[in-house]
């Protein structure tokens, strides 16, 4: 079997998918053994170990190298089967990753037309969410096509554009400011008060902190509320303090039910499109066709800069 059997890459991407042969198999509409053999043969033609057989299975670094060319050629020949007007299969699909907070506020916006378009011509957009600045990693590892991230520099075969600032600013309701800050929030007590934090991942909380009272590493306790909608929630029903994207806080400033602290004070962070280039195998230079990750990257771009901050610089 060719190292780069095209059956064999499809098995290896819906294994990396699924997390087991069982699944997969499901996945492909083909027997377990199927599976297995078409991975032997590619680990066998590679000379390389691709998946560790665990549970859930996870691919090694070769196997996510590997995993990288089959998404681009999945994508490829989602772009080659809609030009030729042909039927794709139902996982046809182009992932992508973005942060919460984006897909909370411009990004479906943004992505409207295009996933409009999508279910007319046969295939799905999957939006998979981290933290900003976890993201690309997806597309290191080659579990997406395209990332929305804070990461700036371009990995080697991708493309990368900036879209602009998301602000984050510290919010807390009427109620819980009048029970807890009547004096306002200070270096005295900021530490005795609850944050409220999306994951384990986020730091906004304690990059204000530091920003607003010129502290480097604060401790401070901590409410988790992993959604940016309940986060704002949470916030509205006194659960504690937060630092959130102001697009999000906007409407529940307007309508008295959170109240900023320190205005002044704020973190823009600035997000960036990075998308892997599309190659033809008889093409060295990236495909110029316009096809569905170069939409979605346009469509991206261009409700990126319209919804967010303009970019310094």
């Amino acid at each position: 079997m060719n190292a780069f059997d095209p059956a064999a890459l499809e098995c290896l991407a819906a294994l990396a998918d699924a997390g087991s042969f069982e699944r997969a198999a499901q996945r492909l509409s083909i027997t377990q053994s199927a599976v297995s053999q078409r991975l032997r043969a590619l680990e066998t033609g590679l000379g390389r170990l691709l998946v560790v057989r665990s549970r859930p299975l996870r691919l090694t670094e070769p196997g996510k190298v590997l995993l990288r060319y089959a998404r681009q050629m999945q994508a490829m020949r989602a772009d080659l089967s809609r030009e030729l007007g042909t039927t794709l299969g139902q996982d046809e699909r182009l992932p992508i990753a973005v942060n919460a907070d984006s897909l909370a506020t411009w990004v479906l916006p943004a992505l409207d037309e295009v996933v409009r378009d999508g279910q007319r011509e046969g295939y799905g957009l999957e939006l998979v969410v981290d933290d900003q600045d976890f993201t690309h990693d997806w597309l290191r590892e080659g579990a997406v096509l395209g990332c929305v991230s804070t990461v700036a520099e371009a990995l080697r075969g991708c493309t990368v554009e900036r879209l602009g600032a998301m602000r984050y600013i510290a919010v807390a309701s009427p109620a819980f400011c009048e029970r807890y800050l009547a004096q306002g929030l200070n270096r005295t007590n900021f530490a005795h008060l609850p944050w409220l934090v999306f994951n384990r991942k986020d730091d906004a909380h304690t990059v204000w902190v530091g920003r607003a009272f010129g502290l480097r590493d604060p401790r401070l306790k901590e409410r988790s509320v992993p959604s940016s909608e309940a986060h704002v929630r949470a916030a509205v029903m006194g659960w504690g303090i937060g630092v959130m994207s102001e697009q999000i806080a906007a409407p529940h400033l307007s309508s008295g039910a959170l109240q900023a602290l320190h205005p002044d004070v704020h973190i823009d962070v600035l997000l960036h499109w990075h998308q892997w280039k599309l190659r033809t195998e008889d093409t060295p230079e990236p495909v110029l066709r316009a096809g569905a990750l170069d939409r979605v990257g346009r469509a991206l771009i261009v409700g990126g800069r319209l919804a967010l901050r303009p970019a310094p610089g």
